[in-house]
């Protein structure tokens, strides 16, 4: 970091790609406009319309910027593990999450680092579906199935957030470096509820932050209902365990 960085918070805003193209230099433009100190990170699925080479291109005039390169389908929730690990391992002290389909504004970004800088809490959730919250863009019944999964979600991890399923957060860094990462076992959408619920099982604190979520215009989304099915499965599998393993040991509770 540099020295005129150092008395403010490192921040660290990652972003995990697979045929961003059309979304990526937009959204990198944007960011670094709306959070010029901030750093981004790219982790990209080696995107085969040239999303990665964009970024590695970029970035070598961009010093903000760096790209992550893996293996395709390698899953969306070890390319958020990957960011995670290398905001712990570069000492940033704020980690900001968020989608590459311009879902969540960067203008919105402040938002969360606002609310975390002015306290202590572990976790800052952008979130939907509190006062102020939304959604445009979506269908009734897609909006009917994000209710449903949140609350199945909330009752079976007991998530004291009204939006488990959302990826637009912002982590404490010192937080983050008390998870075991090799515990996680979702792979893919499932991890932001999973990781809501770890973090919960150590003590950690939550926030809501409101925002509005815009359905994508450029590009697809990749979830599809095999992977939606396999999230309702681990967050069940995940709950369930831990209320049979409370009543053997205690269970940290958050604030």
């Amino acid at each position: 970091m540099s020295a005129d960085r150092q008395a403010a918070p490192a921040v660290l805003i990652a972003v995990a790609t697979f045929n961003e193209i059309e979304n990526l230099p937009l959204l990198v433009a944007e960011i670094l406009e709306a959070v010029p100190d901030a750093d981004i990170l790219v982790v990209d699925d080696d995107s085969p319309d040239g999303t990665g080479k964009w970024c590695e291109e970029f970035s070598a005039g961009e010093p903000r910027l760096r790209c992550l390169h893996r293996s395709r389908g390698a899953g969306l929730g070890t390319a958020v593990i990957a960011a995670m690990k290398h905001a712990i391992d570069r000492d940033y002290d704020l980690f900001v999450n968020l989608d590459a389909d311009f879902s969540h504004t960067p203008q919105k970004i402040a938002d969360l680092l606002a609310a975390a800088k002015s306290s202590d809490i572990d976790v800052i959730v952008g979130s939907r579906y509190v006062p102020g919250g939304g959604v445009e863009g979506w269908p009734l019944h897609r909006r009917l199935m994000s209710r449903c999964i949140n609350f199945y979600t909330r009752l079976f991890m007991r998530l004291p957030v009204r939006d488990c399923s959302g990826s637009f957060r912002c982590y404490r860094v010192e937080t983050l470096r008390r998870l075991d990462f090799d515990q996680l076992v979702s792979k893919g959408y499932s991890f932001f509820e999973e990781i809501l619920w770890r973090l919960r099982m150590q003590g950690a604190t939550f926030q809501e932050v409101p925002y509005v979520f815009v359905e994508r215009e450029r590009g697809y989304s990749k979830i599809n209902w095999r992977e939606a099915l396999r999230a309702l499965y681990l967050i069940a599998r995940l709950g369930l365990g831990s209320i049979f393993s409370s009543n053997r040991s205690p269970v940290a509770k958050s604030s």
